[in-house]
């Protein structure tokens, strides 16, 4: 597993699938998986072409164009390209992405998102390419990695997006928390079941660690009440409509007047005025392993997979260690979260279709897009297992793998379960299926309604779910949001909905 992964995710959470899906990561570790095939329908190439590709950056990659170059020894060979990577970091990635796609810039491939890339708006904006033909003439070999089931996965109006990248689709959630710490004031986490069970840890943790805060957010938008619902209930991506009962209904309700949501407000607002979250969670521009990494932090809420515990000690530079509190969960965005799609900007969409093929088939480009290079960023310490270089503190190249391509083709990390995909796959053929998986809203019909709705939310939401909000706000916060358009967004998410799922057979 990638040293530097992060889930969203929830965004992490993110990040949960049938068990077509299990059979196509299992495909995707044999010898017909890791093929480097280009298929036979490709066009002549006989003109070099640059490929660039946009992507979240959340953590340090200074090396990203020594990467670039080395990716591009092997296209250059096989499709008669060069790739160019563009990271975004993630507070300017909705506004320069839009940028990007309203303009004229030259953009071949992008990470198309549901969760932080308006997708459904992407695509009735007219700015993403339709795929279907382009993955039946140019990208076989990656339909028969990832299986066309989860492929449809993002389908909207009939028609194929995006490719999502295989990982761990979809997520438990918990507190994740420095183990040395832990170990220090004797605390005993087999007696934690519940969300109440922590408030004596963090009581533990003020009283003895002055200067330290027990608990922060996981992002900006992901506070401590955000992963108590996000791991029970299907958000659909926006929040403005949701399934509160996901492995059993396709009824869309609003979450903000749904008992999962007030219930982990007042568990928020509870602990924040007991001490136990930091007081500027709200406002801060910091995640929270970067929190714990400066010593500021001692624990901070998020969604979890196999190996996560392992992740975070990498990212943080602290051992931590983890309670889980929910079931997995896969929802409707777990396929949708976090894929990769052409853009109609591409001056050769073959191309990027065929490299995208690759990015799912080459074991190298797996590894050189998810780890960076060989002897320079890791070196390997048996045939699977690889460690940072000696001397090296940090990789100069730090993606987050779980954003493209085919994780499953990837080295794994020292100290990582060597045997962490298998447990990924049961990961997610054991998770809890949210009735929409597959569906995705077609926003066009009532935007003017969400992005007026989101604007309200943009000015509750955060400040309710990280405790510095009264609760008591709740009631003015869906007056706003129903005056915004929300009852006609819910009615219209219906209405599609239902449809989807005659069609799906749901």
């Amino acid at each position: 597993m990638e040293k530097k992964w992060k889930k969203a995710s929830g965004l992490i959470s993110v990040l949960l699938v049938s068990s077509t899906l299990l059979a196509a990561c299992g495909s995707s570790g044999s010898d017909e998986g890791n093929k480097a095939a280009t298929d036979s329908a490709k066009p002549a190439n006989s003109k070099p072409y640059e490929i660039t590709m946009a992507y979240l950056q959340l953590n340090d990659m200074p090396d990203t164009n020594l990467v670039a170059e080395e990716i591009s020894k092997i296209t250059k060979e096989k499709i008669n390209a060069t790739v160019k990577l563009i990271p975004i970091g993630i507070s300017a990635w909705q506004q320069q992405t839009n940028l990007m796609l309203a303009g004229n810039e030259k953009l071949d491939l992008m990470v198309s998102s549901s969760l932080i890339g308006n997708f459904g708006s992407q695509v009735a904006k007219g700015q993403l390419e339709p795929l279907d033909d382009l993955l039946k003439n140019y990208g076989k070999s990656l339909v028969d990695v990832v299986g066309m089931d989860l492929i449809n996965g993002s389908k909207i109006d009939g028609k194929v997006y995006g490719v999502p990248s295989l990982r761990d689709i979809g997520s438990d959630n918990g507190l994740i928390m420095r183990k040395d710490l832990v170990d220090k004031y004797k605390i005993d986490l087999s007696k934690i079941k519940t969300w109440a069970d922590l408030e004596p840890v963090f009581q533990t943790i003020k009283d003895n660690e002055p200067g330290m805060a027990p608990l922060v957010q996981q992002a900006n938008s992901l506070m401590p009440g955000t992963n108590m619902y996000n791991s029970i209930v299907d958000t659909l991506g926006d929040n403005l409509g949701v399934i509160a009962d996901p492995g059993n209904s396709t009824k869309i309700v609003n979450l903000f007047e749904t008992k999962e949501f007030t219930d982990a407000v007042a568990m928020a607002r509870k602990w924040y005025q007991a001490g136990y979250i930091m007081k500027d969670i709200a406002t801060s521009q910091e995640g929270g392993k970067d929190l714990v990494k400066a010593g500021k932090a001692f624990s901070y809420t998020s969604n979890m997979k196999p190996g996560f515990e392992a992740q975070e000690t990498n990212l943080t530079g602290k051992e931590m260690v983890a309670v889980r509190l929910t079931k997995p969960l896969q929802t409707s965005v777990s396929i949708t979260s976090f894929m990769m799609s052409i853009t109609k900007n591409s001056q050769d969409p073959e191309r990027a279709m065929q490299f995208m093929n690759l990015m799912y088939t080459d074991k190298d480009i797996a590894n050189l897009i998810s780890l960076g290079i060989e002897g320079k960023h890791y070196v390997k310490k048996a045939d699977n297992i690889i460690k940072l270089p000696d001397g090296v503190k940090q990789s100069g190249y730090q993606f987050n793998q779980w954003e493209v391509g085919n994780n499953f083709l990837t080295y794994v990390w020292e100290g990582t379960d060597s045997k962490i995909w298998e447990l990924m796959k049961k990961h997610n053929d054991a998770a809890v299926k949210s009735k929409a998986v597959g569906f995705t809203f077609n926003v066009d019909p009532v935007k003017t309604e969400l992005a007026a709705a989101t604007n309200v939310m943009n000015q509750y939401k955060v400040g309710l779910e990280s405790g510095t909000l009264d609760p008591a706000l709740i009631g003015e916060f869906n007056t706003k949001l129903k005056a915004a358009g929300l009852d006609k967004i819910i009615a219209e998410k219906q209405k599609q909905i239902d449809a989807w799922a005659k069609t799906a057979g749901k």
